[in-house]
Parts: C-alpha cells; structure tokens; sequence
C-alpha cells in the first residue's frame, strides 16, 4: 500500500490528499502552485525511528526505475506510481525506501519533503506479512477512462489510475499487495517537463471478515492480507 508524495500517501483507513493532511478539493488548484506535501510513507502507522534499508543489488526484485517523457504527462504520473508502490522488504525497511527512489519524477519542493521525512517502525500489518516471506510487490497500472476529476491548464494536469499491487514471496507465497485509487496531480516545472506535485489516494475497500459463527472454510485466506 505506497508509498509517498507530496507524494505522500496516508492512512489507508481513509481517503487523503499528498498535498496536505486532509482531503481538500483538487477543483482548487487549478491554475495554483501546489504546497508541500507530507511523506507518503504516512500510508503505514509510524512509531519508533526506522532506519534505511540496503542498497539494491543484482539479487534485488525491484525493477528498474522507468525513464518516461517528461512531456508525456500520464507517463509521468505512472512511472511515480509504479516505482513508488514496488517495494523488495529483503532490502527495504520500509514504504520510504521506494518513494526516495521515486524522487525524480516529483517538484523541488516534495522531492525535498520526501527527503527530509524520517519514517518509523511499524509499516503495518501488511508489510509486516510481505517481510515475513522476504517478499516484493509488483503493480499494474490502470487508467481511468472515467475521470471526473478537475480539469487542468497549460501548467497543472490531472490523471486518475487504479493500482492493482500482488505480494511474491521469496517462499513461494503470494499475496495481496498495494491496492488503491489515485488521482495524480502534475505540475509544469519548465518546457515540455510535467513533474508530480500531489497525490489523492482512495484505498481499495478490505472484505469484511466472517460473520459470527461461520466456518474457517468461509474465512479469508492468510495468503492475502488487506494492504
């Protein structure tokens, strides 16, 4: 469940703006510049100070970050998503480790948020299942040929894609990984170079659990812990 922007995704619990603490309405941003956005390591329920995880090597499932045009603003917006929301927990201690792999494709402004922001332990009960197989996330990337999302002008665009995240343990396991909505805010920061400002993530709804008295064979598979 990612990561990061603004980029920053937070609490999974609820729907939240990268761009700030609460949901706002993106309809007023048109034409602004975006403020600064917390970590979107605040996905996870943060406590005790965490440190980095290892460098990626050769052994490292973790894909290499795309290079998308920067004038192509829906490319950018999924190349965030997708480098944001893979994770490898033999390497990484947490969400935070992929976002400031992503900072490339944000503004100066969350690029230097997400550099300064120091995650703590407790990522949450997912990656705690995710680094209990070593396990590392693949997403697929769907746009929304529905958006009702705000408009945009020559400097501020907006995309919607769904990511659709699968956990593969170095075990054998599989299981649920990163699952949400997310409306991708882009800002121009020079000619033809569209960069993201913020994120509006939606966590995709976890199955109820069984009802009193049902059998353990109606009751969700361990394999796949809610993200």
């Amino acid at each position: 469940m990612r990561r990061s922007l603004g980029l920053v995704i937070t609490t999974l619990t609820a729907t939240t703006l990268l761009t700030g603490c609460g949901l706002r309405d993106l309809g007023d941003d048109k034409g602004s510049a975006a403020s600064p956005l917390p970590s979107v390591s605040e996905t996870f329920p943060l406590k005790a100070p965490l440190p980095k995880g290892k460098p990626l090597d050769g052994e490292a499932k973790v894909q290499p970050v795309p290079s998308p045009d920067p004038a192509d603003a829906s490319a950018v917006a999924r190349a965030w998503l997708t480098t944001a929301y893979t994770y490898d927990t033999a390497y990484d201690s947490s969400p935070q480790d992929a976002n400031l792999r992503a900072l490339g494709y944000l503004t100066d402004g969350q690029a230097e948020v997400e550099r300064s922001y120091r995650p703590g332990a407790g990522s949450g009960a997912a990656w705690a299942t995710w680094a209990e197989h070593k396990a590392w996330t693949t997403v697929e990337i769907t746009a929304d040929e529905d958006d009702q999302g705000p408009g945009g002008n020559p400097t501020a665009s907006y995309r919607t894609f769904s990511v659709d995240g699968k956990a593969h343990g170095r075990d054998g396991w599989t299981g649920a990984g990163p699952q949400l909505t997310a409306v991708v805010q882009l800002a121009m920061t020079g000619p033809g170079a569209w960069k993201v400002a913020g994120v509006t993530v939606i966590p995709a709804a976890t199955p109820p659990g069984p009802a009193p008295g049902a059998s353990a064979a109606t009751s969700p598979s361990p394999s796949t812990p809610a993200p």
